[in-house]
């Protein structure tokens, strides 16, 4: 059975740092691109990472530029999202998503198939 758990979402405060982790089971993560969203209350979810099958190719929204680093081990079957220098506005729930592709097509997903997201807020 095909399944993305998130983890590490908590609560922070401005400056601060978070890593979130999505771990694969049920199918072996290497032959996909693998995408991070977030939902703000009262928002639309938005793209915020992705990141292709071998890890070559990454692609990051503007308001997250120099701040996130999305990376993956594919033989631990997690894709990792490092967040540092977090404000406000960052504040969300997390999800990560499988592509039907191993490329990303900028920050969309093909068919994706989504975790259930973890909850990351940023606050003092």
């Amino acid at each position: 059975q095909l399944q993305l758990v998130e983890s590490g979402g908590g609560l922070v405060q401005p400056g601060g740092s978070l890593r979130l982790s999505c771990a694969a089971s049920g199918f072996g993560l290497d032959y996909y691109a693998i995408g991070w969203f977030r939902q703000a209350p009262g928002k639309e979810r938005e793209g915020v990472s992705c990141i292709s099958n071998s890890g070559g190719s990454r692609n990051y929204a503007d308001s997250v530029k120099g701040r996130f680093i999305i990376s993956r081990d594919n033989e631990k079957n997690t894709v990792y999202l490092q967040m540092n220098s977090l404000k406000p506005e960052d504040t969300g729930v997390y999800y990560c998503a499988r592509s039907q592709r191993s490329r990303c097509a900028g920050l969309e997903l093909v068919a994706p198939d989504w975790g259930q997201g973890t909850q990351v807020t940023v606050s003092s």
